[in-house]
């Protein structure tokens, strides 16, 4: 599914027009977006988490020339999907 796809059955399932339900979606995901850029948690019972977690750098190799690099710390998204979620 795509974001047109989840605009039109968003739309659909709450009784709106699609502009009402792209902007929904697209305040949802600039919300959400902020929140995690701060480090919050968000948590939706019934759907999931979503939460940050922190990878530090760490030794590599390329695998083109084998040379050592070092691959930086970043912070990366995680989800847990909720328990009705997995029904």
């Amino acid at each position: 599914m795509n974001k047109a796809e989840l605009v039109s059955i968003m739309a659909e399932k709450a009784g709106m027009t699609k502009v009402d339900a792209k902007k929904a979606l697209e305040a949802f995901m600039e919300a959400s977006a902020e929140a995690l850029q701060k480090g919050d948690r968000i948590s939706l019972v019934g759907f999931g988490t979503f939460s940050t977690s922190n990878h530090p750098a760490r030794k590599g190799r390329n695998p083109k020339t084998g040379a050592e690099i070092i691959i930086p710390e970043k912070t990366v998204v995680k989800f847990k999907a909720g328990a009705e979620l997995l029904k």
